[in-house]
């Protein structure tokens, strides 16, 4: 028996507004058009969202248009009574490299661009989530196309993973689209994990997940010039030349890992003279030019 009815779609997501959610991801661009579109030219993937999916699925078992695109003013006008932020999910997004840019995603994000105006003229704040698996040379091309499609609506980047043979280390393959991204104009990263693609993470991973993306994010900043991005990294490398340890330490991404790593470091090799490393002992070549530098003036 098929219990997902149109009315009950939307009190679910009624309730879960009076709840006190701040914003939902909808899948409303997964329609017939889009569907027609994915049989039209098949992908070696499908379908990887899970929402975009069980949408699919309830339009093709039940032969009725998307709820949530038919009725959209229904849903503009929960989520404008609870102020609500609605991100527009991408059902079609690719989960395979060789899939992005296909005609399922493309039909899927000018569903979105015409969903946004109308959420816009109804008072409702929309964020547009995006792909997904995309090759490097496309992820800049892909941000110009929403930001045109969508009239500039904020952008939310899963990713984008450029390749897709990194298990374990999906966390760096995000971090290598998401700078992309993001110094393209996307606006909001989500973070991936190292067990994407394989499983449900740890706090240890969600860790190393989230601090991957504030990477991304960071040099994505310098990249656009963001005012004060680049001061961070300029007082690094003055505690750098000053060989200066513990400043080093404060000002890291994640102060617990630089301070673990340099005193394993230090507690097993003294070989490194006073105020040096493990890397150059001795020789440590900020020290040395410091030195000859200071002297020849």
């Amino acid at each position: 028996e098929n219990k997902m009815t149109v009315d009950g779609m939307f009190e679910v997501v009624e309730e879960q507004a009076k709840d006190g959610v701040d914003f939902m991801t909808i899948h409303c661009g997964v329609t017939f058009e889009t569907i027609g579109r994915l049989k039209k030219q098949p992908r070696l993937m499908e379908v990887v969202s899970r929402g975009g999916a069980l949408m699919m699925k309830w339009i093709l078992e039940n032969k009725e248009e998307n709820p949530f695109y038919k009725y959209f003013d229904r849903l503009l006008e929960i989520a404008r009574r609870y102020d609500i932020t609605l991100s527009l999910g991408d059902g079609m997004r690719p989960g395979s490299i060789v899939d992005a840019g296909d005609q399922a995603q493309i039909q899927e994000l000018i569903v979105l661009g015409d969903l946004t105006k109308r959420a816009w003229e109804a008072g409702v704040q929309i964020i547009i989530e995006g792909p997904g698996h995309v090759p490097f040379d496309q992820i800049e091309s892909q941000i110009k196309m929403q930001k045109e499609i969508c009239k500039g609506a904020p952008f939310y980047v899963l990713g984008p993973l450029p390749t897709d043979v990194a298990p374990g280390y999906d966390h760096i393959t995000c971090a290598i689209g998401g700078t992309l991204a993001a110094s393209a104009g996307a606006d909001y990263l989500c973070y991936v994990t190292p067990t994407e693609h394989l499983g449900l993470p740890t706090a240890e991973d969600v860790k190393e997940g989230v601090i991957a993306s504030r990477i991304a994010a960071h040099c994505a900043d310098i990249a656009k010039g963001i005012p004060g991005a680049k001061n961070w990294d300029i007082e690094m490398s003055k505690a750098r030349k000053e060989l200066n340890w513990g400043k080093q330490i404060r000002l890291s991404i994640d102060p617990e890992k630089a301070k673990e790593i340099h005193a394993r470091r230090r507690s097993s090799e003294a070989s490194y003279g006073e105020g040096g490393c493990s890397m150059c002992g001795e020789f440590c070549a900020m020290k040395i030019s410091s030195e000859v530098l200071k002297n020849k003036s």
